[in-house]
């Protein structure tokens, strides 16, 4: 199956704002150790991340990276051990990158600061040219509905509303127009293999079927990253073998994926990137083989 490429980079209300992405460089370290499918070097040696400099509200940004997190620390007790701590690093646009580590990590709390459902204790982050984390709360929202897209390992459907009343509801809260929303909602379900399904209810579907209504409504308004927590987490592995395959065509197709898992085969197969978190820090950031294999 082939899903159409995604945009990359909704338009900003209002504003202008121009953008280079350039690819993220890493050179290879002596004696990298091969596991999984992942090669291993040590963070040190790996990349250095291309800079952002982006003045507030999005005017006049360079970017370099498509997201740009910088020495950022997230702490929910003063005295407690913050989740996220001095973590640096960038995706560029088209890449599909790995979050992997133990429970506790801090994997989870790095996808809802790059949603801007949660803010940093200190440090910076940047999406698309626009500094998040000093947004206000209309402004992250906005920024929310019109650059991220999020999967969920439980999927996060509406029981309460059809398969495409779900896909339809970002599309209505950006104040995208009904018939376009619709269009842009069929035509998600059709190439996702779902469109039969359209006036049915999340609870009358497989969890296969349910996690592509899950991707159908992430990718309505055409962000410009997809995040998925977990996706094949609450689906047998026959399914998750095929949402998988899914996220990957979506990323051949130009869409720049984050997404968190704790699946090694997972993230050697279907990402170029892995990033390991050990009690809130990186502790490798490695390039997989089908990084190696796709390059010319």
């Amino acid at each position: 199956m082939t899903v159409r490429r995604s945009r990359v980079g909704a338009r900003q209300d209002g504003l202008k704002r121009s953008a280079t992405v350039g690819p993220v460089t890493r050179r290879r370290a002596t004696g990298a150790v091969r596991q999984h499918g992942v090669t291993e070097v040590p963070h040190t040696e790996l990349t250095r991340y291309a800079r952002c400099s982006s003045s507030y509200g999005g005017y006049g940004a360079v970017v370099d990276s498509l997201v740009v997190i910088t020495d950022v620390t997230k702490r929910y007790a003063a005295d407690g051990r913050p989740a996220l701590d001095g973590v640096s690093l960038g995706v560029a646009a088209g890449e599909a990158v790995a979050v992997m580590g133990p429970s506790g990590s801090g994997k989870s709390t790095l996808l809802n600061l790059i949603a801007g459902l949660d803010r940093p204790t200190s440090g910076t982050i940047t999406v698309g040219g626009e500094r998040i984390d000093s947004l206000s709360e209309t402004g992250v929202a906005r920024f929310r509905r019109r650059q991220v897209g999020m999967i969920f390992q439980f999927f996060n459907l509406l029981d309460d509303l059809t398969v495409a009343d779900n896909v339809l509801l970002p599309a209505q809260l950006a104040g995208v127009p009904r018939g376009k929303a619709r269009d842009a909602a069929g035509e998600l379900l059709a190439r996702l293999g779902i469109e039969r399904y359209r006036n049915s209810y999340p609870g009358r579907l497989s969890g296969g079927e349910r996690q592509r209504v899950a991707i159908a409504r992430a990718l309505v308004n055409s962000p410009a990253v997809l995040l998925a927590d977990e996706p094949t987490g609450a689906v047998d592995t026959a399914t998750g073998e095929e949402i998988g395959e899914l996220l990957l065509d979506l990323n051949r197709s130009g869409q720049t994926l984050v997404l968190v898992t704790h699946s090694p085969d997972l993230a050697a197969r279907y990402a170029r990137r892995v990033i390991r978190l050990v009690d809130g820090r990186v502790a490798a950031d490695t390039a997989t083989d089908t990084a190696a294999m796709a390059r010319p």
